[in-house]
């Protein structure tokens, strides 16, 4: 472990980076404005927009461990997951525009059909991608520090990512205020460049390898059983996931509820944008930070720290339920900081656990090693992130319906009822903030530790 030919180049370190203005922009913009496009511009429900984002995010969980397999039996056959990869960095960005592409006119029941199928074909070349592309870290080195180090520059890219789709893709909206619909289309494209360049740039990090055993014929069946061995196997890959599935939910609800925030808690919908600042600019800046923390505390302590302060962030937001105002920028902002470590250190985690597991079937099957499983753990791990990222957007559009929100559409305007803006308040902050703290407690279940992976792999 960490020797000079486990150091990865500048070079690798870049382009793999790069790969999180894909992963990051899908993530964050549909995440922000599709509930909103559909309930304020399109007519439809609160409950239908949840369902319609709920169900493609289903498929998409379903579809996971299913690419798990096929990339390793890609990686066993080819020597590489490069080519999936590439499809999903292709076909990503043409579902995306057509996501945001509703004809003007068209109801909301065929325009809300419109954005599911689009947004079904988004999600599934994003897994294409995602799957593989979350599976790399633990081939391109097997150095347990030089993953911390892979991992905080691939965040940074993903909080330049989050800031620049969170930020950036309202205000390109902003710019149609005569008529919303080719706002959104319109920032559909210029985010669909960006999508496509990260992706495709990243897939070629993608390293080749001797070829692997592989079971030949493998079916949708196998693959499933396969992601269930994985859980049932492996203790802190099962700690892990459900700590960043809560914690995916809770960031889920609060990337949904920003919209509203800014329209209905503070007046103003381009806040967004200063929101996304106050949380980005924080987490641009510590996610080196979290590194050094720790390489010298561990992966697993920091990670605990950074959540123990999103969570002092989220229960100062719920003032804003009594008190709303400007000042919320402020815990928006610790937030942001926090946030930096939840995303790098888990991710750095994950690969550990993958190596953690690949040793001990090793050393079980007498130095063969068997199977490559590095696919399976990242579809699981896909399947679970979206879990959480679609949950988010789901409660928020219950919470929506329950506190008696009005839908509109372009053109017409309304006045929300209290009970709504207090439950968006709510959704921004105290709800995210239980979520945090139930994710603690999964946490404290992950015990595998430096010396657990460099004993076992020496």
């Amino acid at each position: 472990m960490g020797s000079r030919s486990n150091s990865l180049s500048r070079g690798q370190v870049t382009r793999y980076a790069i790969g999180s203005l894909g992963t990051g922009g899908f993530a964050t913009l549909p995440g922000l404005v599709l509930v909103y496009y559909l309930t304020d511009s399109l007519g439809v429900t609160a409950l239908a927009a949840g369902a319609i984002v709920t169900a493609a995010k289903v498929w998409d969980v379903l579809i996971d461990p299913v690419i798990g397999g096929i990339s390793d039996r890609a990686l066993a056959h080819t020597g590489s997951r490069r080519r999936t990869m590439l499809i999903g960095g292709i076909g990503l960005p043409i579902a995306f525009i057509l996501t945001f592409a509703v004809p003007a006119g068209l109801g909301p029941v065929p325009a809300a059909l419109w954005v599911l199928v689009a947004f079904m074909f988004a999600a599934t070349f994003f897994s294409l991608f995602q799957v593989p592309y979350i599976a790399l870290p633990a081939e391109l080195t097997d150095d347990y520090r030089e993953r911390t180090r892979l991992l905080s520059w691939r965040v940074v890219l993903l909080t330049v990512a989050i800031l620049l789709f969170g930020a950036g893709g309202p205000e390109l909206r902003a710019m149609f205020p005569k008529d919303p619909l080719l706002g959104y289309l319109v920032m559909a494209i210029v985010a669909a460049a960006i999508l496509g360049f990260g992706m495709l740039t990243s897939a070629s990090v993608a390293p080749s390898r001797p070829l692997l055993p592989v079971r030949p014929g493998a079916s949708i069946a196998e693959h499933y059983r396969d992601g269930i061995a994985v859980l049932r196997e492996s203790q802190p890959f099962r700690a892990l996931l459900a700590t960043f599935l809560l914690q995916g939910l809770a960031t889920g609800m609060m990337l949904a509820a920003a919209q509203y925030v800014a329209r209905w808690v503070l007046g103003d919908e381009t806040a967004v944008t200063q929101l996304f600042v106050a949380l980005i600019a924080p987490a641009l800046l510590m996610a080196p930070v979290w590194k050094l923390i720790a390489d010298r505390i561990g992966k697993e302590r920091a990670f605990r720290l950074a959540s123990a302060v999103f969570v002092l962030a989220t229960l100062v937001l719920g003032a804003m339920v009594w008190m709303p105002g400007w000042w919320i920028l402020a815990p928006v902002a610790l937030a942001g900081a926090a946030y930096a470590g939840m995303q790098t250190l888990p991710m750095a985690m994950l690969p550990d656990v993958i190596a953690y597991d690949r040793t001990l079937r090793a050393e079980k099957e007498q130095g063969s090693g068997g199977a490559n499983r590095s696919g399976i753990f990242g579809g699981v791990w896909t399947a679970g992130e979206t879990t959480g990222m679609a949950l988010g957007g789901t409660v928020l559009t219950i919470v929506l319906a329950v506190t008696g929100y009005l839908e509109t559409t372009v053109g017409k305007t309304v006045e929300q009822p209290e009970s709504a803006v207090v439950g968006i308040a709510v959704s921004f902050s105290i709800l995210p903030a239980i979520l945090m703290i139930a994710s603690m407690i999964t946490l404290a279940r992950y015990h595998l530790r430096e010396q657990d992976i460099v004993g076992t792999s020496a």
